[in-house]
């Protein structure tokens, strides 16, 4: 497959994920009004279901990164070139929010509203960490071990349970952390805080794709 069409099913994997993640917020939202346990669960299943689906779909053919935290990881790891990374991330940023505005508009709502949701404090931030390391464990520790028939499974099911043993309920992925704050709804984060979320997220991806290479280098 071309790179541009690799990026291109980056771009639709990344919307679709976010159509997932927004879509499901509001629906949940609006199903469970009363009761945020319950609207943060049905949130939680349909996101887990859809990364399943995603990443099944994609893996044969992009990677299935649709999350910029594996493409810098796989890029600082020497498994992809620059010019391939930046084209995934490009991707992955455009379509999430394509994929936010698609789950607004499903819902009657406006195209683009800011978020006023406040996700903010020193304690998610470390969440953010948590979440960040356990995805990208899972995704690199079953890649290394030439699993990879087990990264849809185990990625959704770990999302889906992320939602509620982190206190940030895990965005683990900076591409979803901007395009969430692009819908001011149950799945929104307000725009002052997504700076942080996202850096903590880079972060983690930075150390795991030094620590590739390092192993990288050992080998050699």
């Amino acid at each position: 497959m071309s790179p541009f069409r690799r990026s291109l099913g980056e771009a639709a994997g990344t919307a679709a994920l976010l159509v997932a993640v927004v879509g499901s917020g509001i629906a949940a939202e609006q199903l469970s009004p009363t009761d945020t346990g319950l609207a943060l669960l049905e949130n939680a299943a349909a996101t887990g279901v859809a990364l399943f689906v995603i990443i099944l779909l994609l893996l044969p053919s992009t990677g299935a990164h649709i999350n910029p935290a594996v493409t810098v990881a796989s890029w600082l790891g020497g498994r992809m070139r620059a010019d391939e990374a930046l084209a995934y991330l490009v991707a992955q940023f455009s379509g999430g929010v394509v994929g936010t505005i698609v789950a607004n508009l499903m819902f009657d709502l406006p195209w683009m509203e800011l978020a006023t949701t406040a996700r903010s404090g020193s304690h998610l931030v470390f969440a953010e960490v948590v979440a960040t390391v356990g995805l990208l464990a899972i995704v690199f520790v079953l890649a290394d071990r030439g699993q990879l028939d087990r990264i849809p499974m185990t990625v959704g099911v770990y999302i889906a349970g992320a939602y509620f043993f982190t206190s940030s309920t895990s965005f683990a992925n900076p591409a979803v952390t901007v395009a969430r704050m692009f819908s001011d709804t149950f799945s929104g984060i307000d725009p002052s805080d997504v700076a942080w979320f996202v850096a903590a997220q880079l972060a983690v991806a930075v150390a795991f794709g030094l620590g590739l290479r390092r192993r990288r280098s050992v080998r050699d």
